[in-house]
């Protein structure tokens, strides 16, 4: 609390003390005054009983009056007032005053004020153009009422003073009433109503009314339920009421609360602003006893309420509850209150004129209807001077838009682990993705929290996450990006298989621990570095679009992720435009089950619940945000902002990219080839000679790179139909080989159809061969092959064939039985052959007979279809189509089944 609402708040506690010990002393006079005038009364009436005894007169004799006025009667009375106005004439002289002072501070406006003549002031106020007090303005943070209104207290001497109850954040109402005075208990309730509708901006205050006799309560707010202000509920459906409350309650302390804010109040005075309205909840009875369950739910709504902003109004309804609670009793002579004790008689504020509270209620809803009509920037998602000193141990919480002003926040956690967001194009995917990235980066820092973000269509949406050349600051949470990487799903299965690695990875280092989850674990090892993974991916669904072994794998890692990820801190937030096609998740509900959190923005379908549908009608810009697996009482809608270009996105990025130092993330960029640079710097040093192939489509961006030690099987096939890019294949294949081999060895080129970029070759040993001398050649590499098995020569020598089937009219049968020998032997002796055939058939008829498809222990295929590489990896079930750009690569050394890599870019501009 504040130091000035402390201050004030111990001034009304004192004032209130001194008028309590004042009133006790009356009290006490007040009690010996009854007791003398009973004795007196009892003196009289036996007075009376000896004249009536003792005068045997007709009816109304005057000799009997006296006896009403007896003396010692009137004595006794008029010992007690001298009494009473001793015991509150220290107080009578300022204590009115100073208890009119107190509420007017804690009561500022309508919340205090007398008359109706406020609610002009309310209508007035609800034009921000005209001239007025600064009503429906309060956020409710700050200095908001402490003190409400409800009439004026009297004693039997002395000035009236009002009489106002502390209600909001400090305790629930119950008033009771005869029959004769229920009226005037409604009117009350309906004035205190307006009062705080009057006091906050509209949406910081919401009202529920359940009446057990009829379907509606106080007629002149019903303006109010036009924008949800003011609800009204079937008499005959009050569970379903208690159920929203417990849930609501269950809801707060879950997703609000868990960071250890003991209220609402709490958690909005560190956040500087209400993440959830205060609920206040009049229920009307008919002074019989609810039903007992009912009574038992309704008791721990109303001890765990006050912290959860839920404040209830009890009308009539016998309920006792172990919390804080003020109470009126309307009775026929009149009305005594909690807060002033029962010898003050209160006289409650006359009814408010009907016409005037229609209108400034809707004089509210204007104003409230204009507000839900501004569209809030990025910047009110952000916290004020806390950026990135949050903590992701129990989960990681963000608001992503918002209600009624009011922040609608994503949780991800143990209770809601993942996130699955739906909404046809243009629907604003994208805006939201961008929205929730920005706001949980700017209260994490990259310690505490980590994110990988990889968009299947054709886009860069998450390209600004990464250094360009208009801005050189990178967001320092980002671990990886991938672009464009529409056609490469099998980089969407590497980070899954990463996830799945990560998870097991941490679950051994909890097991050490003798922990089981992320949130003990870094408890156990405060030192370690545990930050929370959040996973992105936009349009998901392409990674399972085939049936084919990349769908089969990345269902099952998913399944797996999914399932035990949320105990280890690995969250997955999957976008779809649609998911009613993923074929592969029929019969799966274990994974989608795991998809608590749900988001559908407008027109979106089966993101929800089956009989949910409250995304159909949502206007653009909005979101149903539902914490409770998409059933439709945990909808929330929000207000999406926009968080495109030219929002407080960019500058998020700067400041975080400026408080952190590290190292840039892993930028996927799908319609970008590698460079032969910059795979030669993924290849580790030393080892046998390498041949580089392409990039492999993994999370660290590795070198598809064949070692070529002297052993049996060591040559490199290249097959491809088209020459551009077989021979950038084979120059950064050469390129490789001149790299990481000996400087004794050398090179046999054979261009029989294309020429090596030029310069690749420089600086080493080479022999040119054409057409012409091919044959002879190969029967000399042949003869060298036996000669070295004999003599123990490891020299190495690599013969580069490109375009090897060219020769095959020129090789007669001792010509192609030289090129077999040399594929079969020539590897254990240091002879590898790394050629290209333009025919995938060809290839296989050249290993046949005294040669094997072993012979040749890697090869890649460009634009060959995968039933004519089978041939060369009988067994594996070879499925590939070409594309552009990829090949399809196996290496009978490292792999189980061929993997696809991306061809790398050209040596130099392809002509």
């Amino acid at each position: 609390m504040a130091p000035g609402r402390k201050a004030r708040r111990e001034r009304i506690t004192a004032a209130f003390d001194a008028f309590h010990a004042a009133a006790a002393r009356a009290l006490g006079a007040a009690a010996r005054r009854r007791e003398s005038a009973i004795r007196a009364h009892a003196e009289a009436m036996f007075e009376l009983w000896l004249r009536r005894e003792g005068v045997a007169a007709v009816r109304g004799d005057p000799s009997m009056a006296p006896a009403f006025r007896s003396p010692v009667l009137a004595a006794a009375v008029d010992r007690a007032d001298r009494d009473h106005l001793a015991g509150l004439s220290g107080w009578l002289s300022d204590g009115p005053q100073a208890l009119a002072d107190i509420v007017a501070g804690a009561a500022p406006g309508p919340a205090g004020a007398r008359g109706s003549g406020w609610l002009d002031e309310v209508v007035r106020a609800a034009d921000p153009g005209a001239p007025g007090p600064d009503l429906l303005r309060n956020e409710g943070v700050k200095d908001h009422p402490e003190l409400w209104r409800i009439g004026a207290g009297h004693l039997e001497i002395g000035d009236t003073f009002p009489v106002a109850l502390p209600l909001l954040d400090e305790a629930h109402l119950r008033i009771d009433s005869v029959p004769e005075s229920r009226p005037a208990a409604e009117a009350s309730i309906e004035q205190l109503l307006m009062r705080m509708l009057a006091c906050f901006r509209p949406g910081i205050l919401t009202v529920d009314v359940w009446d057990v006799g009829q379907y509606g309560l106080m007629p002149a707010l019903y303006p109010l339920a036009r924008t949800g202000l003011v609800t009204s509920h079937d008499p005959n459906r009050l569970g379903d009421l208690l159920d929203e409350l417990s849930e609501r309650i269950r809801k707060v302390h879950s997703r609000v609360l868990v960071g250890g804010f003991p209220s609402l109040r709490a958690h909005a005075a560190h956040e500087g602003r209400r993440s959830e309205p205060w609920v206040v909840v009049v229920l009307a009875g008919n002074r019989t006893a609810l039903p007992d369950d009912q009574q038992r739910q309704l008791q721990r709504i109303a001890r765990s309420g006050l912290a959860c902003g839920i404040h209830l109004v009890l009308l009539d309804v016998p309920l006792t509850v172990a919390a804080p609670v003020e109470t009126l009793r309307f009775t026929r002579h009149g009305v005594r209150c909690s807060m002033t004790g029962p010898h003050v008689r209160v006289e409650p504020d006359p009814p408010l004129p009907r016409q005037q509270v229609t209108d400034a209620c809707t004089a509210i809803v204007r104003a409230h209807e204009a507000w839900r009509a501004t569209v809030s920037t990025f910047a009110d998602l952000l916290p004020q001077d806390r950026q990135g000193r949050l903590t992701s141990e129990s989960g990681v919480r963000a608001p992503i838009g918002f209600t009624d002003g009011m922040h609608v926040e994503l949780a991800l956690d143990d209770a809601s682990p993942h996130a699955l967001i739906g909404g046809p194009s243009g629907s604003g995917k994208t805006n939201l993705l961008l929205a929730m990235i920005g706001s949980m980066a700017a209260r994490y820092d990259p310690d505490e929290l980590h994110f990988y973000l990889l968009d299947f269509k054709e886009g860069v949406s998450f390209a600004q996450f990464a250094p360009g050349r208009r801005d050189a600051s990178w967001l320092p949470h980002a671990q990886l990006i991938g672009i464009n990487v529409n056609t490469d799903r099998e980089f969407g299965l590497a980070l899954l298989q990463f996830l799945a690695d990560e998870m097991r990875r941490r679950a051994e280092a909890a097991k050490s621990f003798e922990v089981t989850k992320l949130e003990e674990l870094r408890r156990a090892d405060p030192g370690g570095d545990w930050p929370r993974i959040v996973a992105v991916v936009d349009e998901f669904q392409y990674l399972f679009a085939e049936k084919d072994q990349v769908t089969k794998q990345a269902t099952a890692l998913l399944e797996d992720v999914a399932r035990r990820g949320r105990s280890q801190g690995i969250h997955l937030v999957f976008a779809s435009q649609d998911v009613s096609g993923i074929e592969a998740f029929w019969g799966r509900p274990a994974i989608f089950e795991q998809f608590v959190l749900r988001i559908a923005l407008p027109r979106a379908r089966r993101v929800l619940a089956n009989l949910n549908d409250a995304a159909l009608a949502l206007p653009r810009w909005h979101a149903v945000v539902n914490h409770e697996s998409g059933m439709k009482h945990g909808n929330e809608i929000a207000r999406i902002p926009d968080a495109g270009a030219g929002s407080d996105l960019d500058e998020v990025q700067r400041a975080a990219h400026e408080r952190y130092v590290g190292p840039p993330p892993r930028l996927f960029d799908g319609a970008r080839s590698p460079t032969v640079p910059d795979l030669l710097a993924a290849v580790p040093p030393g080892g046998a000679p390498r041949a580089l192939l392409g990039q492999v489509i993994d999370m660290a961006g590795s070198a598809a790179a064949v070692e070529l030690p002297d052993a049996p099987g060591r040559n490199v096939a290249v097959v491809a139909s088209g020459p551009v890019e077989a021979m950038r294949v084979m120059g950064a294949a050469t390129a490789a080989l001149v790299a990481t081999a000996p400087a004794e060895a050398r090179f046999v080129v054979a261009p029989l159809v294309s020429e090596l970029p030029a310069g690749v070759l420089a600086e080493r040993e080479v022999e040119t061969v054409g057409l012409g001398g091919i044959r002879a050649r190969i029967e000399d590499l042949a003869r060298e092959v036996k000669d070295r098995v004999a003599s123990g020569d490891r020299r190495p020598v690599f013969v580069l064939l490109l375009g090897a089937d060219a020769a095959d009219p020129l090789l007669d049968r001792a010509g192609t039985e030289a090129l077999r020998t040399v594929l079969r032997f020539g590897p254990e002796v240091g002879v590898h052959v790394v050629g290209w055939w333009r025919s995938a058939t060809r290839l296989r008829q050249l290993l046949t007979l005294s040669a094997s498809v072993d012979d040749v222990g890697a090869w890649i295929g460009l634009d060959v279809q995968g039933s004519e590489l089978g041939a060369l990896a009988p067994g594996l079930g070879t499925t590939w189509a070409p594309r552009p750009g990829r090949g399809l690569f196996f290496d009978r050394a490292t792999h189980a089944r061929p993997e696809v890599v991306i061809v790398p870019g050209p040596l130099e501009e392809d002509g």
